[in-house]
């Protein structure tokens, strides 16, 4: 898988990026709007947009912490650098500091503590199929 090593958060943190500082552009800026079968219209945003692409490579990563060798642990180190360079550009920078990337850096949080957290919870699964008990349990 080409994907493993690489943290797929990176984009929208780019795109983020590119929006804010190259095209100087609101995250409150209505891209279209959808009539609602209930007679409303729902305006979409640019920052609603980048949420739902964040939240679905937040899939994708999820998925990849599943799996087991070195490019694993790379990928996972990788996502804290994504996740701690989010956190300070959210406190050093004045463009940063929307709600926008507040949601953003969540979902960066969650990959991290979600991929540690289901890394560890899987080994541990492996060890103990293999080894014939678990290593807690006496």
């Amino acid at each position: 898988m080409y994907l493993v090593g690489f943290p797929l958060l990176i984009v929208p943190f780019a795109i983020y990026n590119i929006i804010a500082f190259l095209f100087d552009l609101g995250f409150a800026d209505t891209v279209f709007s959808i009539q609602m079968m209930s007679g409303a219209t729902l305006g979409v945003t640019t920052g609603d947009l980048l949420i739902i692409l964040s939240i679905l490579l937040l899939f994708v990563e999820i998925l990849k912490a599943t799996r087991f060798g070195v490019k694993s642990i790379v990928d996972h180190m990788l996502s804290f650098v994504v996740f701690v360079a989010a956190l300070v550009e959210f406190l050093m920078v004045q463009k940063a500091a929307t709600s926008t990337f507040l949601i953003f850096l969540v979902i960066c949080a969650v990959d991290v503590i979600g991929g540690f957290s289901i890394s560890i919870r899987a080994a541990t699964r492996d060890y103990s199929i293999e080894g014939g008990h678990h290593p807690l349990v006496h």
